[in-house]
């Protein structure tokens, strides 16, 4: 079986999505509900759109970052 390249998803960007494509809720509500600004949160959809896409194309495997637990 030949290696995959992989295209890693930080947490916040699978946070993202789900927030704005699964949840359905706004740029304006998802960015609230991370607590960043609305800039902010367009910034990150953005790349992870483009992550997605350059995954897609290219064949590449998608990587899902494990959010980060406080100790």
């Amino acid at each position: 079986m030949r290696s995959l390249h992989e295209i890693t998803l930080r947490a916040d960007e699978v946070e993202a999505l789900r927030l704005y494509n699964l949840k359905e809720l706004s740029q304006t509500e998802s960015a609230e509900q991370m607590k960043i600004s609305q800039p902010t949160f367009a910034r990150i959809i953005n790349r992870t759109y483009h992550k997605i896409a350059k995954a897609l194309i290219e064949g590449y495997a998608i990587r899902l970052e494990e959010p980060q637990t406080p100790l």
